[in-house]
């Protein structure tokens, strides 16, 4: 079975950008610069808004989930601050940071905290997701869901990381593992990569292998 992602709320994320954008301090992020949720002390929300963008598991540097269009970060930290993640730009990246007092109180004002919470869901919704993927899956429907999702990649993106980079930094499956898989699914022409181990093309894949 195919797996799914939530849908994101595009409009919430439009309004919540709408009424940050005017008191943010906008950040050009060089590539694989990694951000905490804090700034001199302070709790800061981050407004994505171009380049590439991953969102890694503090403990590990597991990558839970990679955007490539504008998207809001920080609001689950404002409330409930755990630090159990960072954000890391995969390339250069424009990013506006806001103090999230600031921030609370515009929320306030605007009466947007149905928005707050229709993203906050979409965050909560989207790690059951990531969960769905890789808790106790066997390694081939990991790999394949992982494929799957790799060739809806932006073409710039996807040539830019090898399938076995991919998928390593999403999961914990060894490298033995994901290399036998691709390669079986090669022979069998179910998708086709060039040099390097970056993916161009992918039929449809089997359920199981």
């Amino acid at each position: 079975m195919h797996l799914l992602p939530p849908v994101r709320p595009e409009e919430s994320v439009q309004r919540l950008t709408a009424v940050l954008e005017p008191i943010a301090e906008k950040m050009i992020v060089i590539p694989r610069k990694r951000m905490t949720w804090t700034h001199k002390g302070r709790p800061q929300l981050y407004l994505f808004l171009q380049g590439e963008l991953s969102i890694l598991r503090a403990s590990d540097g597991l990558l839970i989930v990679t955007v490539y269009e504008s998207h809001l970060f920080g609001i689950a930290e404002m409330i409930q601050p755990t630090k159990g993640h960072i954000l890391r730009a995969e390339s250069e990246s424009v990013i506006l940071r806001v103090d999230a007092e600031q921030a609370t109180a515009l929320f306030r004002e605007q009466g947007l905290w149905e928005d707050v919470a229709a993203l906050l869901s979409y965050h909560t919704a989207y790690l059951f997701y990531r969960d769905a993927l890789v808790v106790q899956q066997r390694t081939y429907s990991v790999i394949r869901s992982h494929l799957q999702e790799m060739i809806l990649l932006p073409d710039e993106a996807r040539l830019r990381i090898s399938i076995l980079d991919y998928i390593q930094d999403r999961t914990l499956l060894s490298r033995s593992s994901v290399l036998n898989v691709i390669s079986a699914l090669k022979k069998g022409q179910y998708i086709d990569f060039k040099r390097g181990g970056y993916l161009v093309a992918m039929g449809e894949l089997p359920e199981s292998f």
